[in-house]
């Protein structure tokens, strides 16, 4: 008996480690340097070749389970934004488009035509302040252009989508600035809290999970920035950003001006008219 509750005690510390982040199981690390044939060493056993039982986790669920949990109520909501913006359902293309300062997540849509906006979802929970994500524990919400990775059913926030992050932009700066570490497990999920994530609460995530799912993750991409540029220009001029900003904003403005009709500008951030 002491030696199955050994077993047990040790699966679930692997199980934790492997899912701990802020949306689920964890993101793959940066490859190491390559290692030549004098210097290679022996791999060394992961969390993820470990088998668990299946009974200790009788309550783990899959993307299908999810669809059919929630796909019928989900649809069932999002297709009147469909036919009112005039989109097929499901799409052939998804933009969710977040703003930091506003606390907005807007979701973009199109088939055959130019992308229309079907619907807004306020941001619950964001930590940090305007700017990019530098390194692990800096509790930065990224800044960029990413692609949805993963949906994660087993969320320690009820559902998650992963992102790229750090994606291949992400990776050079970081580079050419020496830092070795700039963070990981970067997601979209439920709930009202998070570090470095967007909590957009429940009704929503299931919404756009089994969207996402349905369109297939390949079709989505996510641009976060730091306030709506359609409102104020994006300006790289606090003296913490890095030199490589005014590069990241620049490739931001020109992804969301595929999102028009363009906003009214104002003074005020938290005024957003269409014209």
């Amino acid at each position: 008996m002491n030696v199955f509750l050994a077993f047990g005690n040790a699966v679930l510390i692997l199980v934790f480690l492997h899912l701990a982040g802020c949306g689920g199981p964890a993101a793959k690390a940066k490859p190491p340097p390559q290692q030549t044939a004098q210097t290679a060493a022996p791999r060394q056993p992961e969390a993820a070749d470990v088998i668990i039982p299946s009974f200790l986790f009788p309550e783990r669920r899959t993307v299908d389970d999810v669809l059919q949990q929630y796909g019928p109520y989900a649809v069932e909501q999002l297709k009147p934004h469909f036919q009112r913006a005039g989109v097929a359902y499901p799409p052939r293309e998804i933009v969710l488009a977040a703003y930091k300062a506003e606390r907005v997540l807007e979701l973009w849509a199109r088939d055959e035509g130019g992308f229309r906006l079907i619907r807004e979802y306020p941001v619950l929970a964001a930590s940090g302040t305007a700017g990019p994500k530098l390194r692990q524990g800096d509790k930065q919400v990224p800044e960029g252009i990413y692609r949805i990775e993963g949906l994660n059913p087993n969320s320690h926030y009820h559902l998650s989508m992963k992102l790229d992050y750090p994606n291949e932009f992400d990776w050079y700066h970081a580079e050419q600035d020496g830092r070795d570490n700039p963070g990981s497990d970067i997601f979209i999920h439920g709930k009202d809290v998070s570090v470095g994530c967007l909590a957009i609460g429940d009704a929503a995530i299931e919404e756009l999970f089994v969207l996402v799912a349905q369109t297939g993750h390949d079709h989505v991409s996510v641009v976060i920035a730091p306030h709506d540029p359609r409102l104020v220009p994006l300006k790289a001029d606090r003296e913490w950003l890095p030199e490589w900003t005014p590069e990241l904003y620049a490739a931001i403005d020109r992804e969301l001006a595929r999102l028009a009709p363009p906003l009214r500008t104002s003074a005020n951030p938290a005024q957003r008219t269409l014209r």
